[in-house]
């Protein structure tokens, strides 16, 4: 008989839900908008990754839950930090992780990997929001796009602007100012990507940035902010199509071993 398990990463901006069988293979996904009750979009992205896996609630042996609300995912059997997580799910994902950076809705961590995926050292900017997924949402707000828009936008640059408040109240006023002065959309945009890019490294450097270097979290869907990170770094990063889910993938290996130990 099959066993499953189950990993909930709720995030400040997503909540996503990943189900693994004995196997080690992803079966099921969910994601949802967090929104106001984190609880509840917590059991809405399990429900969906438990249908996405054809499976009963029942039949989910041990949930880890992880991330930003993890300790509001009442129907968990444990909570594990997402850094242990990240670095956990980054290291299935691509063997050779040794940094991962996690770029969020709300703060961005670097993370230093060992060789068996666990954390080596971490650092975390949680004080301000610029050079987090909130920088981009409000370039986003000023410029009436939405948030899916400004990767692709950004990557049709020619020369990108200089951002270089480092407080998103004043980058707003900057890219209000740009504007003003007849700048063009995509190269306003670059210059966004181009200023998160330069903080991350800043915050990395002080942890080291040791090849292969992963890139997860909901902000590495942006292929500017892809393009914006390599050149900054001067290496390749490793980007899975699974990125958004790592913390969850990695919350749901940690679960499927507890489910193990338990059986």
């Amino acid at each position: 008989m099959t066993m499953y398990a189950a990993g909930v990463d709720a995030g400040s901006t997503q909540t996503k839900g990943i189900i693994f069988d004995d196997q080690m293979r992803i079966v099921g996904r969910g994601l949802v908008d967090t929104g106001a009750n984190t609880t509840k979009a917590s059991e809405r992205a399990f429900q969906a990754a438990v249908r996405g896996a054809g499976i009963d609630p029942g039949d989910v042996k041990y949930t880890v839950g992880t991330g930003y609300g993890r300790y509001k995912i009442t129907f968990g059997d444990t909570q594990i930090t997402e850094i242990t997580c990240h670095a956990k799910g980054a290291h299935f994902i691509f063997p050779k992780t040794r940094t991962v950076v996690d770029i969020g809705g709300q703060d961005t961590k670097g993370i230093r990997v060992g060789q068996d995926g666990e954390v080596a050292d971490f650092v975390m900017n949680d004080k301000c929001a610029a050079g987090t997924g909130r920088f981009l949402g409000v370039a986003a707000q000023v410029l009436e796009l939405s948030l899916d828009d400004l990767g692709p936008i950004s990557l049709k640059a020619q020369r990108p602007v200089d951002i270089s408040s480092t407080c998103t109240v004043f980058a707003e006023t900057e890219i209000l100012s740009y504007l003003a002065q007849k700048k063009k959309l995509e190269d306003i945009l670059m210059g966004m990507h181009k200023a998160i890019a330069a903080r991350t490294v800043s915050l990395l450097q002080r942890v080291g940035m040791n090849e292969e270097l992963t890139f997860t979290g909901g902000v590495s869907r942006n292929a500017g902010m892809v393009v914006a990170l390599q050149e900054a770094f001067e290496m390749p990063l490793n980007v899975s199509e699974e990125s958004q889910y790592i913390g969850a993938i990695g919350a749901a290996i940690f679960a499927l071993e507890r489910a193990a130990v338990a059986a």
